[in-house]
């Protein structure tokens, strides 16, 4: 039987928290630790920062160069991912959100033709020239249809979106990040003639999923995979099969039989392992499980109470703030104030002297990664300054320092 601190800590080494991916690259540390979640904050840089040290301008580079990218991906939600994965990400994807549009769209006259025909104007415009949606917008003119006031009330306000939604679940056309930034949503759309294609089934692709999963962070549930893959019970179970996964402990956790010997043989570091996480970092996105990753009294923490779910136990789902953890176990919270140039943080549990001074080597060079890199540190593309004022004071007032 493995106990949760082995467990936490052979988690966050699988994720290439442990120092193991330092000096590794941008696709390297995402093919190991698994897709960084892209709400239009800094998640992807973080994410190869804390894990490999990279800094923004070799990021940004390796996005031009298609090294990494941004897609639709799992639950059709938008991730940075290797390239090695996106013609993976394509099939997983599905389309999903696109598809849930265009049932919109339908209610309100709208097509399967129309898009299609507006998809092939909009490839022939891009062939041209990359523009943004406002460019194309102009360029094809009458050709795009406004949805009036119903639409509006939809969320679905002309065809256009509805056309690159399209485009984009078929991979004919990518976005290219204005200012090559990942930490922003404002886009050009270019033509993808050399996208890569599936070569399986779709039934191949959800069963490369799992094994990416289960590879990713080594020790899971049924239910966790399920969520993040958005699969049935049936589809998930199916997806599984040939990993022939095994309980590991009472919990519903599961693994391979080569992960669960490569487990029992691990032993916890006796030394700080400090990292400073985003708010999506993959290490708890994937599981959705802070319980996991928290000691029983720290969850009750005031810091804490936005993280509760719904659940009848009032398990703790998502971070409130960005993550400090330390052999996988969250042992504080944190965010960047731009005003000041630095980071706020507050631990959720008491330090010992060595963890203290760890974490705050970490904050020194997270603030100055953020400073002299990013500039900010927006969780997602709705969060600001303003915003986060409201918990940077949380976090000061529950610092103890």
């Amino acid at each position: 039987m493995v106990d949760l601190p082995t467990l936490r800590a052979y988690w966050a080494h699988r994720q290439g928290l442990d120092g193991s991916l330092a000096g590794a690259n941008s696709a390297a540390v995402l093919e190991r630790a698994g897709w960084a979640r892209s709400v239009g904050g800094t998640t992807p840089y973080l994410t190869l920062f804390s894990r490999a040290g990279l800094r923004r301008d070799q990021v940004d580079a390796d996005v031009a160069a298609l090294r990494i990218h941004e897609l639709p991906s799992a639950r059709d939600c938008t991730y940075v991912l290797p390239a090695a994965d996106f013609a993976l990400a394509a099939v997983v994807g599905g389309g999903a959100s696109s598809a849930a549009e265009l049932r919109t769209a339908a209610k309100l006259g709208v097509t399967r033709e129309e898009i299609d025909d507006l998809a092939d104007q909009i490839v022939a415009a891009l062939a041209r020239q990359e523009s943004d949606p406002a460019a194309l917008r102009k360029t094809l003119g009458q050709k795009v249809r406004s949805l009036g006031d119903e639409g509006k009330k939809k969320g679905v306000t002309t065809t256009l979106p509805l056309a690159l939604g399209v485009l984009q679940a078929q991979s004919r056309i990518r976005r290219v990040p204005i200012d090559g930034r990942l930490d922003q949503q404002r886009f050009r759309y270019t033509v993808w003639s050399d996208a890569p294609a599936w070569g399986g089934s779709r039934e191949d692709a959800a069963a490369d999923l799992a094994s990416r999963y289960w590879a990713w962070i080594g020790v899971a549930s049924l239910a966790q995979f399920r969520w993040f893959s958005a699969f049935t019970a049936t589809a998930a179970k199916k997806a599984t099969a040939d990993l022939a996964l095994r309980p590991v402990g009472d919990a519903g956790l599961l693994a391979t039989a080569e992960t669960i010997t490569d487990l029992e043989s691990s032993v916890a570091p006796n030394d700080p392992q400090v990292s400073l996480i985003g708010w999506l970092d993959s290490l708890v996105l994937l599981r959705r499980d802070l319980d996991g990753v928290t000691e029983a009294a720290d969850r009750a923490h005031p810091l804490l109470a936005p993280a509760r779910g719904t659940s009848a136990g009032g398990s703790l789902t998502d971070l409130p703030h960005q993550g400090i953890v330390d052999r996988g176990r969250l042992i504080g919270l944190w965010d960047y104030d731009p005003e000041l140039g630095e980071i706020a943080w507050a631990p959720i549990t008491d330090l010992a002297r060595a963890q203290r001074e760890s974490v705050e080597d970490a904050v020194a060079r997270t603030a100055a990664y953020v400073r002299e890199d990013l500039g900010d540190n927006r969780g997602m593309s709705l969060d600001s300054p303003k915003a986060r004022a409201p918990r940077l004071a949380q976090l000061r007032a529950h610092a103890r320092r």
